[in-house]
């Protein structure tokens, strides 16, 4: 079982801080994802853009409280991530900065890529995307038919579309996946800034998670340059198809974060609204064990990145437990109970989002099934 240190707990605290702004403007973002100016100097942004930012970065960033912690390992970050979800899973995935497109920088690009990709956000105010998943075949990596055609004038063209990707008609810098031949090796991460020629794209409309602004993009012989081409420091096993499945054993932890706060703000909403309610009525002691689990998993990933079952088993267990605790809410308030109180309404709608991102249930037990 994995504990947290003195500054990870400090961390936690520091983070929690921004739970009621985030609260606060959740609705307004839930109701129009596209208004997002009003909230850009927000003290919860501003925690969301210093947490999930390398430190050696954060310089040109609205100083914070959680500029004193590191939070470079999954670890930390996931213990921030539970305690914003707690504030708005929404909000956090609304926010500029580095978001996923991060991680598969800091995992696969250079030390002149990290430059350029965090130098291209250091404003906060530019949003990323994270561009894997394709129509029809969700985010199997290696069944993805996006391609990158060299360029007879020097580096590549991109085509392909790519579906269901957060901030995709807001992101200005993106990190996208696609393959250069047949084999797994040849999968390949590019990063693209937009707008771009031969690049389109347009917002999905979406019940839960509204303020992801979740699209669908189009790539038609869009120019990356050379030195866009993540990973060809790396030796050859070392390039696209590691990095994403590394970069999927991250997202499945911060995705099982982002459940955990949610069911917690659940509770914690209906045990105010409720309060003759007993512990025993309460499913507190199921998700302080999800929490736990999330934080094995990410332990787990700084530890062991290539191992997949925990990862899995942290998001898949997050997921469902999410979904019954919305159940239990509507039970626990009676019959038109959540359209009386709108932000448990929308939490209840956010929790079904996390089952179908980063691979539905099915796909982890399969995962996991492959593990053992």
């Amino acid at each position: 079982m994995t504990g947290l240190d003195p500054t990870l707990r400090a961390l936690r605290e520091t983070v929690a801080e921004a739970v009621p702004d985030l609260r606060a403007r959740a609705l307004a973002v839930d109701a129009d994802p596209t208004a997002l100016a009003p909230h850009l100097d927000a003290p919860g942004l501003d925690l969301v853009r210093s947490v999930t930012t390398p430190k050696r970065y954060r310089g040109r960033l609205a100083p914070t409280p959680a500029d004193a912690y590191a939070t470079e390992s999954c670890l930390a970050r996931v213990v921030g991530t539970v305690e914003l979800a707690r504030g708005d899973a929404a909000m956090l995935t609304a926010s500029p900065g580095p978001s996923l497109a991060g991680v598969a920088v800091d995992t696969l690009g250079s030390e002149e890529q990290q430059d350029h990709f965090y130098d291209t956000i250091g404003d906060g105010r530019t949003w990323t995307f994270f561009a894997m998943t394709e129509p029809g075949l969700g985010s199997d990596a290696t069944m993805l038919s996006a391609r990158l055609e060299r360029d007879p004038d020097g580096g590549y063209r991109l085509y392909g579309t790519k579906r269901y990707i957060s901030n995709g008609t807001r992101g200005r810098i993106g990190a996208v996946f696609a393959r250069t031949g047949p084999s797994p090796l040849a999968i390949r991460a590019v990063l693209v800034h937009t707008p771009a020629d031969g690049f389109t794209s347009r917002a999905l409309e979406l019940t839960a998670l509204r303020g992801a602004r979740l699209s669908e993009l189009r790539f038609d012989g869009v120019r990356v340059p050379e030195e866009m081409v993540l990973g060809s420091h790396l030796k050859l096993s070392r390039r696209g198809i590691w990095g994403a499945m590394r970069t999927f054993n991250y997202m499945r932890v911060h995705i099982g974060a982002l459940a955990v706060g949610t069911a917690l703000a659940i509770t914690e909403c209906v045990r105010e609204l409720r309060p003759r309610l007993t512990a025993a009525q309460v499913p507190t002691a199921r998700l302080l064990a999800a929490r736990q689990l999330v934080y094995d998993a990410a332990a787990s990933v700084d530890e062991h990145p290539d191992d997949q079952r925990l990862p899995s088993m942290a998001k898949l267990n997050a997921t469902r437990l999410a979904v019954a605790t919305a159940h239990w809410a509507a039970g626990a308030l009676g019959p038109a109970g959540l359209l009386e109180h709108p932000l448990l309404e929308k939490w209840s709608r956010d929790v079904y989002g996390f089952e179908f991102m980063d691979g539905t249930s099915n796909i982890q037990r399969l995962q996991i099934a492959r593990d053992l």
